[in-house]
């Protein structure tokens, strides 16, 4: 079920200073779950305790790029962002390592 709800963290410049300094970890996460299932998911995934989950709907973006044969006009999906803050002294390795 937690496979469901997380579909994926987010690995980004600001995600991991927010992790490192706050203890905070972004997911994306599917659409139409709430912060109830969201901290489930966590906390069995991951096995740690969690303070608070906040959630944003990040909007559809338009994109273009200029290619050879002219310019390409695309779109990027909209999707479901949480912002998981664990308790004090606990973390999340989110890259294997040991």
């Amino acid at each position: 079920m937690a496979k469901k709800i997380l579909v994926r963290p987010v690995i980004s410049e600001k995600a991991e200073k927010l992790s490192e300094t706050k203890g905070q970890y972004t997911f994306v996460v599917e659409r139409r779950v709430n912060k109830i299932e969201i901290r489930k998911a966590v906390e069995a995934m991951y096995n740690v305790s969690v303070e608070s989950v906040n959630t944003m709907v990040m909007p559809a973006k338009t994109k273009s790029r200029n290619t050879k044969a002219g310019m390409i006009k695309g779109r990027v999906s909209s999707f479901k962002k949480a912002v998981v803050t664990l308790a004090k002294g606990e973390e999340i390795n989110l890259y294997g390592e040991v």
